[in-house]
């Protein structure tokens, strides 16, 4: 297996929703417990970001087995976000080849979207493997290959890993997901969200 630990983007704020999406009810537990369930089961090591609320979410968190990355400068943004933890991984891990990156409030991902990804990633490529809708969005879930990690140590504010998707498009491998990308930033969203997918509850 190669050695691609994933990235569970969760230290945002969740002002447009008014409370901590991280800790939404999901599938009879918190968002975020249902997005670590779902990224252990590929078998890659997972660390979860943390920074706003974090003494609220650490204890829903703590019984999995997950590496908790607290940034304390989350108000800085995503692109902050990111390139902190991404030295982070340097640091604390030997022979990265790349790093799966994904979103708290993606919930309709599956565990074979991401073995899907993990597949199509080649170590001995400078890729970038993407998630790709219906509707033409191309961006995370995305592994990032280690030869673009100074980039991602590079971004700042709320600029993510799409600018860099965009400048590589040659050498971005692209996954289909149908509808799955569908993201929870608002309360109308997440209820649409919950009207849409009870039946799989």
């Amino acid at each position: 297996m190669n050695n691609v630990p994933i990235l569970l983007l969760a230290a945002g704020a969740s002002r447009r929703m008014g409370t901590p999406k991280q800790l939404l009810a999901w599938n009879g537990i918190t968002l975020i417990e249902h997005q670590i369930q779902t990224l252990l089961k590929t078998g890659q090591k997972v660390y979860v970001v943390l920074g706003a609320n974090v003494s609220e979410i650490l204890p829903f968190i703590k019984s999995y087995n997950v590496t908790p990355i607290i940034f304390k400068k989350w108000n800085s943004g995503m692109g902050n976000s990111i390139a902190f933890s991404i030295a982070y991984l340097q640091k604390n891990n030997n022979f990265l080849q790349g790093v799966l990156i994904t979103l708290v409030d993606q919930p309709l991902i599956s565990v074979s979207h991401y073995n899907s990804l993990l597949k199509k990633f080649n170590p001995n490529q400078e890729q970038i493997v993407v998630s790709v809708s219906d509707k033409g969005w191309e961006g995370v879930p995305a592994i990032f290959h280690k030869s673009h990690f100074q980039e991602l140590k590079n971004l700042k504010g709320e600029k993510g890993g799409k600018n860099i998707i965009k400048s590589l498009d040659k050498t971005v491998v692209k996954v289909t997901t149908s509808n799955l990308l569908t993201d929870i930033d608002t309360p109308k969203a997440y209820k649409e969200l919950l009207k849409h997918t009870n039946h799989r509850f």
